[in-house]
């Protein structure tokens, strides 16, 4: 396999897509300018929706991250042709592999998806019998052990399959739960610090047992080292977000590893009607804007984007705490959502506001900007946003919080 050194080199020498999208004519017209006309309608104005600087981070209820020009080229390229779904993900799925430098991988829809595909893909193997029989676990390994401080609203991707979730305490406790109905081991990359089995000493576990081993990695990028460094650790499957920090398709996701236990996965997708993942659909749209999307990330010179954000947080900081009864925290989330973050507090003596008053106000606000905290702080990141929109989150959070 290419080094990751080569492979970024050659990479930086395609066209997007490696190459997929094909002839730079269409029906006569450059691709380009097909592709890339601007909306002449102003859809959300029409349906009476506001916009927002989003100043939270990624959450799928503020629909995620936005994608790139060259991603959206991409998506409106797939709409412009037919191609066989299997087989743009298989080519797609190799370059992937190639790319990050693992066995194999497919686009999911979502982590979510590919939590659901991968255990479905370990109970079912190659056996389309077994295939067809799920969520029905009659016969079949039906448990997954995972730790307790692991169990999140998210592990529904697994029950979904039709297995029990067994949750755990320490590695003793998880090796007398090992038995025969075992399918595998589920591990939370973002909770890892709240779960006493570290992911080195779970993957062991696994190997040990003769069991595959699955880490949802959710939100965990960046840093970009993590698409590689999982699979490297010995994990057999491996679960990201696109429409997160890798800015692809929101509705799309990566799930990465062993090349078996991918493509017994791949037998529970569309186009086959007789799964229980019939409804996780990912179309070709997405399949190209998912590679594009980890190509550009791939490209990304991550220092400078780094020293972006942190001065981005500074100037915000720095304006906050011209506020009498102000005080700011600058920190770095450990696993998911790994960027330079700011947490706002004040002395509500002196600045008679609670956090949700200053978020409802921050909101509703022009321009509308949307913030995360708590009951005693508001949280900003602006990793999601605009360059420049941190000039106006500053602003406009002084001036809230100046009463003005």
């Amino acid at each position: 396999m290419a080094s990751r050194r080569e492979l970024l080199k050659t990479l930086s020498m395609l066209p997007l897509a490696g190459g997929l999208l094909g002839s730079e004519w269409l029906h006569g017209q450059p691709i380009n300018k097909v592709l890339l006309e601007p909306a002449t309608r102003n859809f959300f104005k029409e349906l009476g929706l506001r916009t927002f600087i989003n100043a939270a981070g990624t959450y799928t209820s503020m629909t995620g991250s936005l994608m790139s020009k060259e991603v959206t080229s991409a998506i409106s390229y797939g709409a412009t042709e037919y191609v066989n779904l299997d087989e743009l993900q298989d080519k797609v799925g190799e370059r992937i592999a190639e790319l990050l430098e693992c066995e194999y991988a497919t686009v999911s829809s979502g982590a979510f998806g590919a939590m659901t595909i991968g255990l479905a893909g370990v109970i079912s193997g190659m056996d389309e019998k077994k295939v067809a029989q799920l969520p029905d676990t009659t016969g079949l390994k039906n448990e997954v052990i995972l730790q307790e401080s692991h169990n999140i609203v998210y592990t529904h991707a697994l029950t979904n399959v039709g297995v029990k979730i067994i949750t755990v305490k320490t590695a003793k406790e998880l090796e007398k739960a090992i038995n025969k109905n075992t399918a595998m081991l589920w591990f939370l990359n973002a909770n890892t610090d709240e779960g006493e089995i570290k992911q080195e000493a779970f993957v062991k576990l696994g190997k040990k047992h003769g069991i595959p081993t699955f880490i949802d990695c959710a939100a965990d990028v960046p840093p970009v080292e993590n698409l590689y460094k999982f699979t490297k650790m010995g994990f057999d499957l491996v679960a990201f977000s696109g429409g997160k920090g890798l800015r692809g398709p929101q509705s799309a996701g990566l799930l990465l590893g062993n090349k078996n236990l991918i493509k017994a996965a791949r037998l529970h997708t569309p186009p086959r009607g007789h799964t229980i993942a019939r409804g996780m659909k990912v179309n070709k749209e997405e399949v190209l804007g998912m590679l594009v999307a980890l190509e550009l990330y791939l490209q990304k010179d991550h220092i400078k984007e780094w020293k972006m954000w942190e001065s981005q947080i500074k100037l915000i900081s720095d304006s906050v705490l011209s506020v009498k009864g102000v005080e700011t925290e600058i920190h770095i989330p450990k696993y998911a959502n790994h960027v330079p973050s700011l947490k706002v507090r004040w002395d509500q003596d002196i600045v008679k506001m609670t956090p949700n008053d200053v978020r409802s106000e921050l909101k509703n606000g022009h321009p509308s900007i949307e913030t995360v905290g708590n009951d005693k702080e508001i949280g900003i990141t602006t990793w999601m946003m605009e360059p420049g929109q941190e000039r106006l989150v500053a602003q406009r959070l002084r001036e809230v919080l100046s009463n003005i």
